[in-house]
């Protein structure tokens, strides 16, 4: 994420964001994600918000690198769950066959689409062969800004798909369903699971 406007909205109203999130049931497909990383896997959590789910990763026995642009969730993170953190955009992840698994779980989403396949060829290249990648995205098309003035890219399944493919993905699976965020909103989802 590199829109400033969208980076200011999660500076300033991150006590309002740690609160939804800490009043969410963890998500599902964040134990199969789990389920699937080796044992003492390396983790990347890209976007990583307040910490919560890299906590429960690194709890997990994971060794977990976390990552935000916005330097109040860095802050928070590091403080509420004690885990390393590191205050990074999209453009700041590299390396090579690096991490067992990435979780991108409703980050990428703040990505223009004319920069999601430089996101997901850098990330692909970082995974290790047969590591386990998780997207969560907002269903839809286009781009626009939510409520809050928040940048959102918006895609399809085989929009999504075709882009994984492209990176050089192989789509595990695909689960939908929809909910309400920070801005009180209800949107469609859809999350995908990958393997370099």
């Amino acid at each position: 994420m590199t829109d400033p406007t969208t980076i200011a909205v999660y500076d300033a109203k991150f006590a309002d964001y740690v609160a939804l999130e800490d009043s969410k049931w963890r998500d599902p497909s964040l134990d199969r994600f789990a389920e699937m990383l080796p044992e003492g896997a390396h983790v990347l959590d890209l976007g990583c918000g307040p910490g919560k789910t890299a906590a429960f990763l690194q709890k997990a026995g994971f060794t977990v690198e976390a990552t935000d642009a916005s330097a109040a969730m860095v802050k928070v993170a590091a403080e509420k769950y004690g885990i390393p953190v590191r205050h990074a955009t999209f453009d700041d992840i590299g390396g090579q066959d690096k991490y067992d698994g990435i979780w991108a779980n409703f980050s990428l989403l703040h990505a223009p689409k004319s920069r999601m396949p430089s996101h997901l060829t850098a990330l692909h290249k970082a995974l290790k062969p047969d590591g386990v990648f998780h997207i969560g995205m907002k269903s839809g098309s286009g781009e626009r800004r939510d409520r809050l003035d928040r940048f959102y890219a918006y895609y399809s399944q085989t929009e999504l798909e075709d882009l994984l493919t492209d990176a050089g993905f192989h789509t595990l699976n695909a689960t939908f369903g929809n909910g309400t965020g920070l801005d009180g909103s209800r949107s469609d989802w859809i999350i995908i699971t990958a393997h370099a």
